[in-house]
């Protein structure tokens, strides 16, 4: 009823307008409000509504469903019972009693402000330029100086009920403002209708962005640093390949990590002047930033010049004292009521001359962190270029990233799938087989690499499964070592690692002896012998990088034990990868990599292999239709029943979870019971 209220639909087309363009605010930051006046259903009468985003979602593409709608009588009158400073946390819960209707999003942190302040319209926003005036060490002169009488300065408060009282009391005090900047963290707008509140907003933002542009200094962040320059684009990306395992690894010390790579300009150009170190070691500043930045970011002291065997060891040693920093800032700001530390390793990993690494639990987490990290750059150079940065303090920071009312809300989050966090490399994974698996590891919350020898089939696999922070597809000619490495390397861009390989990609050829080639023997043997042994070599090394472990899979066959008719070559190179996978769980225990194989049999339907030629081959071969291959394989089985992609899905799922963490060096078949084929 409330959510297809006039208000709330232009709330909605506002807020989206808002935060579709970046330099307005940043992802899921900030929020807005709309008040109007709703036919209460209890009693028919009139009643004041307040609509405003709620928690955790974000501008640019709120809907209905993340409005919280709430009586404004209500919340006004939790004026009369606030306790006071020490205990205003106590009002959050308060907010539910201040609701109107079911459904909707949890009100946020900052629905007192909205609902305290005298506007039927607020915008509450991130934008790089207005924080810029708010981290300035001479934010509240500069306010002035810039705005004039129309926008007022709040020095810094922690989101909550005395913000909200503090702004509503400006805003009373100023009858001539339309919006304040508060100290350290962003701006705020009203306005009498949808549209003045949102023109008032962008006044606000461009203002401060223009001033900073006509009167800023024109190198903000200092001199280039010798060295430090950006490498040339195709030494950068190789440079970020080799150093994405193990700064993964750094960041995934305490909990596994999904890794994102940028080198964007503004990212690069900060990495190479002078003030990089001190500017980063001030941290962010906005609670929306670091709270998904850390503090401050673990930055690499080397130039781009340096050998990369240098900068691991560098890297390694930063990571070491920035894990014993991190927990002197919790133990000098934590108390008996503070949540246990939450992990050491940094989120944000700069790398001079080459990116930036930002980690998360998921893709898109570790993508917004580093959208966030150049939100923060963006900051810092608007500060920097009209006085000098000046975020909170890290025991402010301390107050927000360790808030009873943060914690509360991650342990409201879902428990993670069984494979999240988790980057998997599926080849041949287009079609069949392949396809099926890389499915099913999505579904089960895995970042998926779709390789395949044909890239557009592999891209659009790739995008059934989701967006490019779930699956991204790659051209992959197994049977060429250095393709091979440009597919794991385009892995490592994307998602920062790999934990999870499937060597999936084959073909067959159904002849005798005497009828096949060398030509034959060797495409076979170079696709699955050669293919599967380039792939697994690749990512090992990655995983040993890593420190992390990882799962290698092979899909063998039942023919890698069983002398079928007409196979020789297809047969062969199945027994050398099931060979293989004793071999590497051998070699590569010692790294907790576990490697296993799977053994299916008759996967007809939806298979690569059968329609390319192979079905009608072994059709003919046994006497039978093409179209009845998959029951005949069937019936002569113990189980009687058909096996499809999906069921080995199902075992490369098992192989690759929770449960099975101590076995390695195992075959598992999929093919309905052959007792020909037992393992023995």
């Amino acid at each position: 009823m409330t959510h297809t209220d006039p208000t709330a639909q232009a709330l909605i087309a506002r807020s989206n307008r808002l935060g579709a363009d970046k330099k307005n605010t940043n992802f899921a930051g900030g929020n807005t409000s709309a008040k109007g006046v709703a036919t209460d259903p209890v009693t028919g009468d009139d009643v004041e509504l307040m609509w405003v985003k709620g928690s955790g979602g974000d501008l640019g593409t709120l809907t209905a469903a993340g409005l919280s709608t709430l009586r404004v009588d209500r919340l006004r009158a939790l004026v009369n019972v606030y306790p006071g400073l020490e205990r205003e946390d106590e009002m959050v819960a308060a907010l539910d009693y201040c609701l109107h209707g079911k459904g909707g999003a949890a009100p946020s942190i900052d629905t007192a402000m909205h609902g305290l302040v005298d506007a039927a319209h607020v915008d509450h926003l991130h934008p790089d330029s207005g924080i810029a005036i708010a981290t300035a060490a001479d934010g509240e002169a500069l306010t002035a100086k810039i705005f004039g009488d129309r926008v007022v300065w709040v020095p810094w408060r922690r989101p909550g009920f005395q913000l909200g009282l503090d702004i509503a009391a400006i805003k009373a005090e100023h009858p001539e403002a339309i919006g304040c900047i508060l100290g350290g963290h962003g701006i705020t707008a009203w306005g009498d209708t949808s549209e003045q509140s949102e023109q008032h907003s962008l006044w606000i933002i461009d203002t401060a962005a223009a001033y900073i542009a006509e009167h800023g200094a024109p190198e903000p962040f200092g001199g280039v640093a010798a060295g430090f320059e950006p490498l040339p684009q195709e030494e950068r990306l190789a440079r970020a390949a080799q150093l994405a395992p193990v700064v993964r690894g750094i960041a995934s010390t305490d909990k596994p990590m999904v890794g994102h790579f940028t080198d964007a300009d503004a990212v690069l150009d900060f990495l190479s002047r002078e003030k990089l170190a001190p500017l980063a070691a001030l941290g962010t500043s906005c609670p929306d930033h670091f709270l998904r930045t850390k503090v401050k970011p673990l930055v690499l002291d080397l130039p781009a010049t340096a050998s990369v065997e240098d900068q691991i060891a560098r890297l390694h040693e930063l990571h070491e004292a920035y894990r014993e920093d991190y927990r002197a800032y919790y133990e000098a700001h934590a108390d008996e009521s503070s949540p246990a530390m939450r992990g050491a390793d940094p989120l944000i990993v700069l790398i001079p001359g080459v990116g930036m690494f930002s980690y998360g639990a998921n893709k898109q987490t570790a993508r917004v962190a580093g959208e966030f990290y150049v939100n923060a750059i963006n900051v810092m150079r608007g500060a920097e270029a009209l006085s000098s940065y000046a975020p909170i303090s890290d025991a402010e920071k301390f107050r927000i990233e360790y808030w009873a009312l943060e914690e509360a809300k991650l342990q409201r989050m879902p428990k993670p799938k069984s494979h999240q966090g988790r980057i998997a490399f599926v080849t041949g994974a287009a079609s069949g087989i392949g396809k099926a698996v890389a499915t099913r590891l999505a579904a089960e919350g895995a970042c998926v690499v779709v390789a395949d020898l044909d890239l557009e089939k592999a891209q659009a696999a790739a995008a059934e499964l989701g967006s490019t922070d779930v699956a991204i597809g790659v051209a992959a000619n197994v049977a060429d070592a250095g393709a091979v490495q440009r597919a794991i390397d385009a892995a490592m861009l994307a998602f920062g690692g790999i934990d999870l390989v499937v060597n999936n990609a084959g073909l067959s050829l159904s002849k005798s002896l005497l009828d096949t080639t060398e030509a034959d023997w060797n495409l076979q043997h170079d696709v699955m012998a050669k293919g599967s042994f380039l792939v697994a070599q690749a990512a090992a090394r990655a995983m040993i990088a890593q420190r992390l472990g990882g799962d290698i899979i092979y899909i063998s066959s039942k023919n890698s034990v069983f002398a079928g008719p007409n196979n020789i070559a297809y047969s062969a190179t199945k027994a050398d990868q099931a060979h293989q996978v004793r071999l590497l769980a051998v070699e590569l225990g010692e790294h907790g990599i576990r490697v296993n194989g799977i053994n299916p049999d008759g996967v007809v339907r939806g298979s690569g292999i059968f329609a390319a030629g192979w079905g009608a081959n072994r059709a003919a071969t046994y006497g039978v239709k093409e179209e009845d291959l998959g029951q005949f394989y069937a019936n002569r089985t113990i189980l009687k029943r058909e096996v499809v992609p999906e069921n080995v899905a199902d075992a490369v799922y098992v192989l690759t979870g929770p449960e099975l963490t101590r076995t390695t060096g195992l075959h598992i078949p999929v093919d309905s019971g052959v007792a020909a084929a037992f393992l023995r």
